[in-house]
């Protein structure tokens, strides 16, 4: 192992509980052991639980599951009285040990006005009537409860109502219950959910949501109260030695309701600030909580808790670090953390240990691969997530996340065998057949290693050059360093594997091959719009490969993530972009996170690039464009350049038939992850 990396291999402890190593696979939404989005009510996850051992197996220090509502979202039940399940989580936790690492279980007293609420349940939840009948399912008003009436995050047409005394005391001795259960089915700790990303006890720490008068409410200590009085439940029931972490967010980051805060902006702070996150740190440490678990943000500020690649690497260390000054239990960091800068920032005693999340949805043995020196093999995440968390919201919508994405959450756009072993997997072909693979893009490659790995022979056409398809494209913006990792990961493997590869060569027949199956994966091609003086416009793609070039003012025609990530470049390139778009909001489109979306919107707002909704181009000139807004009246926008992003249709070489099998946006124009999932649907059943 490189040296620059001892120091997430040393050991260390949170209270009497001593932990290998100093890497944390931080709780994400959906790895709960305890799956309670199933209308089947809380049960012992197998899925969940086969997905954490084998990180156990790989190294992982100290794992915490992500969230278990100690009342089921789903019927209501309490998990404390679920005891067959904690039978289970026993036999498990052996498990576990055997390998080394140790495990906390992350209970949440639920999310108030940051629950998702999706555009299926908003509807019953408006109407009285509906709200009354799917009650004893699902209690709208009791996940939305929060601490006084505030609008909710996803909806501001609902006003969440607010919790009571009696709601608050059930919670909290549920807390101290289902936390007794945790202990003697071996568990090693447990971690209250949270002070952290505006969830319903972040909430009732804030003076922005928390307007009470009673002793949850009011003064530093009553708002802080609802926190400090779980920790003294559950450490009566589980003793004093039993550990108790806190999910903890240094600073919220947050300007105002769904207004976050920009990487080094100077603003008001309506959340918890620094100043007061000193006090509180100090508070919840003498109160006796064991860890902090800590990085920033709010839902209203969430790249700061779920980093989209646009922000920096390691973007919460100063501000988590700055904590760690103020207590003297463990602190954990998470949020883009690289591996040599979380090594160092522990060796220098700013953080102790090092938390990671998604990292491992991407590739479950990267902790190994790095020991074993091996790092070009790991597969990176690049914080897309389209997979694990695509919880997507724009104007007139809630979350417009389907059904079955809020039921299974935690999956991974690259890797579709994680938290989905059931439906996804390697095994071998009944009979080996000679394979066909038109088009060397994302598709076309991960189509052709599964086939591979399943015994099949494989030969990969590539009309160009190299390997990567519009994926190279994408990942052309100096931001996109985790793409481009990507793609020399996908080279790598293609290199490793036994696909044969043809370069600069084009299929134009595919009867011309003598082969048992031919997957085409030819991509999609540029939609053309009828306008004029459309071909004074620069396509897409030419301006992400630098094959024309573009003036300072730029108009991007387009507000979907291409055109909104062009223009995110062309600002950093210090040029002047100007968006259209004809819809009411941008990036408006179900599977990218309100993280990722969030960010670039609060971006080009706090920097004042100009754009233009509900807003749809008639004319590209040689002076700019003419556009014709909402109201039907058409203007002038100066321009010196126009990109044109409208979007893309599929471009297959050939028609489906019995050996012919289209993928990717040659099916269905898509994202990377209805690219890389269908390869596989594909490959599993040649």
């Amino acid at each position: 192992m490189d040296q620059k990396y001892s120091a997430l291999f040393t050991p260390w402890k949170i209270g009497n509980v001593e932990i290998k190593n100093r890497i944390v696979l931080c709780p994400m939404g959906g790895t709960s052991l305890f799956g309670w989005m199933e209308f089947t009510g809380c049960h012992f996850d197998k899925e969940a639980a086969k997905f954490f051992l084998e990180r156990a197996k790989n190294n992982v220090g100290l794992i915490i599951p992500g969230i278990a509502p100690v009342r089921d979202t789903i019927l209501g039940k309490w998990l404390w009285k679920n005891e067959g399940m904690f039978k289970e989580l026993k036999k498990f936790m052996d498990e576990i040990h055997k390998t080394g690492a140790k495990l906390f279980i992350q209970l949440t007293a639920g999310m108030g006005r940051s629950w998702a609420i999706t555009d299926h349940i908003a509807p019953m939840h408006k109407n009285k009537l509906l709200r009354k009948i799917v009650k004893p399912i699902i209690d709208t008003s009791y996940q939305l409860a929060s601490p006084s009436e505030c609008k909710a995050r996803w909806d501001e047409e609902i006003i969440c109502p607010e919790m009571t005394i009696a709601e608050i005391k059930e919670i909290i001795e549920a807390f101290a219950k289902t936390a007794k259960l945790c202990k003697e089915a071996g568990v090693d700790g447990v971690e209250v959910h949270a002070v952290h990303e505006s969830y319903l006890l972040d909430q009732f720490t804030m003076e922005y949501f928390n307007k009470r008068t009673d002793e949850y409410g009011g003064s530093f200590e009553n708002r802080y109260r609802f926190a400090t009085d779980i920790l003294n439940a559950i450490k009566d029931a589980c003793g004093k030695d039993f550990p108790v972490s806190l999910r903890y967010s240094a600073v919220s980051k947050m300007k105002g309701y769904c207004k976050g805060a920009m990487p080094g902006e100077d603003y008001k702070e309506v959340g918890r600030d620094m100043a007061e996150s000193e006090k509180a740190a100090k508070y919840l440490e003498d109160a006796g909580y064991d860890m902090l678990n800590a990085d920033n943000g709010t839902y209203d500020s969430w790249y700061w808790a779920h980093p989209p690649v646009y922000m920096p690497e390691n973007c919460n260390l100063d501000d988590v670090a700055h904590i760690k000054k103020f207590v003297s239990i463990p602190v954990v960091c998470a949020g883009r953390m690289d591996p040599e800068a979380g090594a160092k920032a522990i060796e220098e005693g700013r953080i102790d240990a090092m938390g990671v999340a998604r990292q491992f949805l991407a590739d479950p043995e990267w902790i190994t691969k790095l020991i074993e020196e091996r790092l070009e093999d790991i597969r990176p995440c690049i914080c897309c997530h389209a997979g694990c968390f695509n919880f997507a919201k724009h104007k007139g919508h809630a979350n417009d996340q389907s059904l079955t994405d809020t039921r299974g959450l935690a999956r991974c756009a690259l890797n579709p065998e994680t938290m989905q072993s059931k439906k996804y997997y390697i095994k071998p072909a009944r009979k080996s057949k000679t394979i066909a693979v038109i088009g060397g893009g994302i598709g076309g490659m991960e189509a052709a290693l599964v086939a591979s790995k399943r015994g099949h022979k494989v030969t990969l056409y590539e009309k160009s050059a190299s390997l990567g398809g519009v994926f190279v494209a994408a990942a052309a913006p100096d931001f996109k360093e985790k793409d481009k990792a990507l793609l020399k990961w996908y080279e790598r493997e293609i290199a490793k594997s036994n696909v044969e590869v043809k370069l600069n060569t084009e299929v134009k027949d595919i009867a011309s091959l003598r082969t048992d199956e031919i997957i085409v994966a030819t991509g999609a091609k540029p939609v053309k719009i009828p306008v004029k003086g459309f071909e004074k416009g620069v396509e897409a793609i030419d301006y992400l490969m630098g094959n024309k070039e573009v003036g300072k003012k730029v108009a991007v025609i387009g507000g979907g993530l291409t055109g909104c990530e062009i223009a995110y470049d062309l600002y950093l390139k210090g040029k002047t972009p100007v968006i259209i778009e004809m819809k009411q909001d941008l990036i408006a489109m179900t599977g990218v996170c309100l993280a990722n979306s969030s960010y670039l919107r609060d971006f080009f707002e706090t920097n004042k690039v100009e754009v233009h909704l509900e807003t749809s181009l008639t004319e590209i000139t040689d002076k700019g464009i003419t556009v014709k807004g909402k109201d039907g009246k058409a203007f002038e926008i100066p321009a010196d350049s126009v990109i044109l992003s409208v979007g893309y249709k599929s471009a297959p070489l050939a028609e489906k038939a019995k050996n012919v099998h289209i993928i990717g946006d040659a099916f269905k124009v898509g994202n990377l992850r209805s690219v890389i999932w269908q390869a596989w649907d594909v490959a599993m059943k040649l």
